[in-house]
């Protein structure tokens, strides 16, 4: 069992990134349609989902943005465009779609960040902050394009499960847990917490101004 193959990292990695921009790039399209917006503001609002936290992330790891090393992210994008147009009244129908490829977008960056930073030696607290960015700067973007209050700005569990799967990340690393598995259980484990915390109401306090008075 080998943990740290480059190959076998770099081959996660990629796949990784490449199913993460799609669901990202759907999610970000499904909240500009429910703007009005037209079929290029859909796709700048796809492509700022897809590669905004990516792109945020290498530039501060110091690192090609990975959007730049292949067209294949921006064709992503561009098929999931199509696909929103050509299945449009079957999207209509599922009302929280939006919020599956959210999620599955969330818990495939996180991961993508987290090997990355990993991957240039980074330490692992720095990863997390990274899986983090990764997972959910491209959805502050989208909100703010879209005129809407940051995600990761409400109440809702969004962010903090990108921190808690990093922490798995961590401790299944530290233990020597195979890549595969690791990725898998990790993603599956994010997935969770959104699922949940959506499903029960569970979500973060809120900071109300008249408690910082007192």
């Amino acid at each position: 069992m080998i943990y740290r193959d480059p190959e076998l990292v770099q081959t996660v990695q990629t796949i990784i990134e490449i199913v993460g921009t799609f669901t990202f790039a759907i999610s970000g399209i499904r909240h500009a349609s429910a703007k009005q917006v037209d079929w290029f503001g859909g796709l700048v609002c796809g492509i700022a989902v897809a590669i905004g936290g990516g792109t945020l992330r290498d530039m501060m790891l110091g690192v090609k943005p990975f959007w730049m090393t292949s067209s294949v992210y921006m064709i992503c994008t561009v098929l999931a465009l199509l696909s929103i147009i050509v299945f449009a009244k079957y999207v209509r129908r599922l009302d929280n779609a939006w919020f599956v490829f959210d999620t599955l977008g969330l818990a495939l960056f996180t991961i993508a960040g987290l090997q990355k930073a990993l991957a240039l030696g980074q330490p692992f607290w720095v990863a997390i902050i990274m899986g983090c960015i990764t997972g959910s700067a491209g959805g502050v973007i989208r909100d703010v394009l879209l005129n809407n209050v940051p995600l990761i700005f409400r109440k809702e569990i969004y962010a903090m499960a990108s921190i808690a799967g990093g922490l798995l990340y961590w401790a299944l690393y530290a233990l020597r847990v195979e890549i595969s598995l690791t990725v898998i259980i990790c993603f599956l484990f994010i997935c969770l917490v959104r699922f949940l915390a959506m499903r029960y109401h569970i979500s973060l306090p809120i900071l109300r101004e008249e408690k910082l008075k007192e």
